[in-house]
């Protein structure tokens, strides 16, 4: 069930093209805000029950699996700048759902997914290679924003890591080197709650290390 709120019962403090921000008022709190990448006639708050059962995610995260001969399977991660911390933490490729994936009939996070990991690793997933919806939508801080992923898995088979490369940042994004962990790395990785360069990491990534761990 949904507190009960209306459009009305929201206003726009700021708005622009990635981010905007809400002020809502609920009757048992008149004073919240809410930062949301949603127009304000979209916003999650809105959404009745059975609506949002059937809500889309605003972006996916990718476990990436990369299988090479010889090797066991290993997880890709990627380090990127995140700018509220001003550091490379170690990150999932990961980035938005455009209006137009998933036009043709196909699954809009699987389009997703497969776009954004030829973007930042110059892996092209080929229709061979597995691809798992992982988890359908999970959201990124409901104290704070509505915002939602979709955690996608895919399995990627490569002859070689020669096709690798994290050059193929856009916009804002800024990544710098990457690294492919096999099961005992990641483990260690998550009892300790580091890098190895010790810095923390997102949530997004912790998730996405625990699926690996528990798949392979």
């Amino acid at each position: 069930m949904n507190r009960k709120i209306t459009e009305k019962d929201i206003d726009t403090i700021y708005e622009s093209r990635y981010l905007s921000l809400y002020h809502m008022s609920y009757e048992t709190n008149p004073d919240y805000l809410v930062a949301s990448r949603r127009k304000k006639k979209d916003l999650m708050a809105l959404k009745t029950d059975e609506e949002y059962v059937n809500i889309f995610p605003d972006a996916v995260t990718c476990v990436l699996i990369v299988k090479t001969p010889g090797e066991e399977p290993r997880l890709y991660l990627e380090r990127e700048l995140r700018y509220p911390v001003g550091r490379f933490l170690l990150s999932p490729p990961a980035g938005l759902i455009d209006p137009d994936d998933g036009k043709d009939g196909r699954d809009p996070r699987v389009v997703a997914a497969k776009r954004e990991i030829k973007e930042e690793t110059g892996i092209e997933v080929k229709d061979s290679d597995e691809v798992i919806i992982a988890s359908p939508l999970v959201f990124s801080s409901p104290g704070m924003t509505d915002e939602c992923n979709s955690m996608v898995c895919v399995k990627v088979s490569l002859p070689d890591l020669s096709s690798l490369t994290t050059d193929g940042a856009e916009g804002t994004e800024c990544f710098g080197d990457y690294a492919l962990l096999t099961k005992d790395e990641v483990k260690a990785l998550l009892r300790t709650g580091l890098d190895e360069n010790g810095l923390y990491y997102s949530v997004f990534t912790w998730a996405a290390m625990l699926y690996f761990v528990s798949q392979c």
